[in-house]
C-alpha cells in the first residue's frame, strides 16, 4: 500500500513539475528557479512571505521565480531529489530525506535562534490534547505520556521532523522501557488497530492538518510544531513550549481553523528540534550560485527584512510571516552533518 502510494506521489510530482523539465539545470543559468515548499508553508496566507524570500533569490541570480506549493510532503521532497526543482525549504528530517535520495541536495541556510546564534536555532515539536482532558496524562500534577497508548492519535507526515521524526522517537524512547513494549519501534506507531500502540492513526498532511484533526475531535492526541500554528493561535495560560502551556484559537484565524476559534488545547509534551533548512540542488545551480545566494540571505539587509523576520508592527498590521524578529534572528550557513543527530533518532 505504501509503495503504491509512494508510485502515486512521483507521478504526481512528474505531472505537476512537468513545465520545468531539464530546463533548470546549471546548464541554463536563464530559467526559473523553481522553489518547492512543503504543506506547512503553502497556504495562500504566506504568499507574500515566500515572495519576499524568492524576490531576494531573484535578485540575487537575475533568474525569475516560480514558487511552487504542495499537498504532500513526499511531492516536495521527490522535487529536490529528482531534479525538478532548485530550492525548497524543509524540516530537518525532510532534508535529510531528500539528501539521501540524492546527495546533491544540500542545506543553504537556516534560521538562527533569536539570539542569532547556531546554538539555539531550534523549534519545538507539540503533543496536544483538547483543554479539558489534560488531567489524563498527568501525575501527582507532572505531565507524562503513558495515557497516550491506546489513544487515537495524529501524526503530520512520515517525512516531517517535528511532526513524526521526534515524536515517534520520544514515544519509542519512553516505552521501550516497558516489558510490553519493549520492542517498539517508530514503524509500529504508523498505523492504529487492535493489537497495535494507537488505536487509531491518522495523518494530516500538514502540521495545520494534524492541529485541525485535534481540534475537529477525529483524534485524542496530536503531534505538531509551535512555528507552523504561531499564526493561528496564541499563548493564553501557561509558558510556551512547555507542558501545560495552553493555546487558544485566534477569533480571526485563517483556514484551516478558521472553524473553531477560541478552541483550546494543552501541551503534554514538549521537545526541542533543530530549525528547519532552505535546501538547493547542487546539481542544477552552480557553485557560485550557491554562494553568491548564501552571502545574500545572510546579509544583514535580509536579517532586518521586515517582510522576511517579520516585526511586530508587520504582524500586527496583518502581515503572515515565516519568520518573526524579537531579537537578533537571521539566516546562518550550516554543512550537511549539522543534521546528524536527526539521522541518529532513526
Amino acid at each position: 500500500m505504501r509503495s503504491m502510494r509512494l508510485l502515486f506521489v512521483i507521478l504526481a510530482v512528474a505531472v505537476a513539475l512537468a513545465a520545468c523539465g531539464n530546463s533548470g539545470t546549471a546548464s541554463n543559468p536563464n530559467s526559473p528557479i523553481i522553489f518547492a515548499w512543503l504543506p506547512n508553508e503553502s497556504g495562500s496566507e504566506l504568499r507574500d512571505a515566500r515572495e519576499a524570500i524568492g524576490a531576494v533569490v531573484s535578485e540575487t541570480l537575475g533568474r525569475p521565480v516560480e514558487h511552487r506549493t504542495t499537498t504532500d510532503y513526499l511531492i516536495a521532497v521527490e522535487a529536490l531529489a529528482n531534479n525538478t526543482a532548485h530550492l525548497g525549504f524543509f524540516g530537518a528530517e525532510a532534508y535529510v530525506q531528500a539528501h539521501d535520495k540524492n546527495d546533491k541536495v544540500i542545506p543553504l541556510v537556516i534560521p538562527s535562534g533569536s539570539d542569532g546564534r547556531l546554538e539555539t536555532a531550534v523549534y519545538y515539536s507539540w503533543l496536544a490534547v483538547m483543554r479539558g482532558q489534560e488531567g489524563n496524562y498527568q501525575e501527582n500534577g507532572v505531565f507524562k505520556i503513558d495515557n497516550i497508548q491506546g489513544k487515537r492519535f495524529s501524526f503530520v507526515s512520515s517525512s516531517s521532523t517535528s511532526g513524526f521524526r521526534v515524536p515517534s522517537a520520544d514515544i519509542v524512547r519512553y516505552f521501550s522501557q516497558q516489558d510490553k513494549w519493549k520492542a517498539l519501534t517508530a514503524d509500529d506507531l504508523i498505523e492504529g488497530g487492535n493489537g497495535k500502540f494507537f488505536s487509531e492513526v491518522l495523518f494530516g498532511g500538514s502540521h495545520q492538518g494534524s492541529a485541525v484533526n485535534l481540534l475537529s475531535g477525529k483524534v485524542d492526541v496530536a503531534a505538531f510544531c509551535d512555528a507552523c500554528v504561531a499564526n493561528y493561535v496564541e499563548l493564553v495560560e501557561g509558558e510556551a513550549n512547555r507542558p501545560g502551556a495552553v493555546y487558544r484559537v485566534l477569533p480571526n484565524a485563517d483556514e484551516p481553523f478558521d472553524k473553531f476559534p477560541g478552541a483550546e488545547f494543552v501541551l503534554i509534551a514538549s521537545t526541542p528540534v533543530l530549525n528547519a533548512p532552505f535546501v538547493a540542488n547542487s546539481s542544477m545551480l552552480s557553485a557560485d550560485e550557491i554562494k553568491r545566494l548564501q552571502d545574500a540571505l545572510t546579509s544583514d539587509a535580509v536579517a532586518n527584512n521586515p517582510k522576511i523576520f517579520a516585526t511586530k508592527e508587520e504582524i500586527d498590521a496583518g502581515f503572515k510571516p515565516l519568520f518573526r524578529k524579537t531579537n537578533a534572528e537571521r539566516f546562518l550557513v550550516v554543512d550537511d552533518a549539522f543534521f546528524n543527530p536527526i539521522r541518529e533518532l532513526r
